[in-house]
């Protein structure tokens, strides 16, 4: 398939709006985030959370500065990727945002 001249790829584009907008990038891994308690829907979020941590400083810097294996966070921000809650802190905290959590419904006591 071939490009139109000029064009810039999706994930290339995805990167830099949450790159040039910080609120953006916070909405939009809050919406991905939801979907981690659904096997189904899993790796969207996690493919969320490695686009923002490539447009707040890459993949290799965030793991060295969050002390993670370049490799290990490849294989963890993947579809597929299975990350420790570890990993995730470390991740969110390296791109300076933080773990929320808030209530989903009123739960019966």
């Amino acid at each position: 398939m071939r490009r139109a001249k000029g064009a810039v790829p999706h994930h290339q584009s995805e990167v830099a709006e949450l790159r040039a907008d910080r609120e953006l990038a916070v909405e939009y891994l809050k919406a991905a985030m939801h979907s981690l308690d659904d096997p189904d829907s899993r790796g969207g979020a996690l493919l969320a959370l490695r686009a923002v941590a490539e447009a707040y400083g890459g993949l290799g810097a965030v793991a060295a500065e969050a002390g993670i294996s370049r490799e290990s966070l490849y294989r963890a921000l993947s579809p597929n990727g299975n990350p420790t809650l570890r990993t995730l802190l470390a991740v969110l905290k390296t791109v300076g945002l933080r773990l929320t959590v808030e209530s989903a419904e009123r739960v019966r006591a």
